[in-house]
């Protein structure tokens, strides 16, 4: 399973909104090695383990200021619609 996600609002320029920070070290500290960039991350686990760390990702981002996460979540192996 493959995840990646956009929480808002951007900062611009420097460090990255603490938002996004704690939404990384939440996969972090479930196991996982997220590919962590200043307009997303994405992350890919086994459905057990990444369903949880994605649900925490979610109130752990709200709860240090996020007001928008977008998150999209794709099956391996799964067909892709191209539009």
């Amino acid at each position: 399973m493959r995840a990646e996600f956009t929480t808002e609002p951007f900062e611009g320029e420097g460090d990255p909104p603490a938002h996004a920070l704690a939404a990384r070290d939440r996969l972090l500290e479930a196991g996982l090695e997220p590919d962590f960039g200043p307009l997303g991350t994405s992350i890919t686990g086994d459905r057990e383990v990444l369903l949880p760390a994605l649900a925490a990702v979610l109130e752990t981002a709200l709860d240090s200021g996020a007001h928008r996460i977008t998150l999209q979540v794709t099956v391996d192996g799964a067909p892709v619609e191209e539009s």
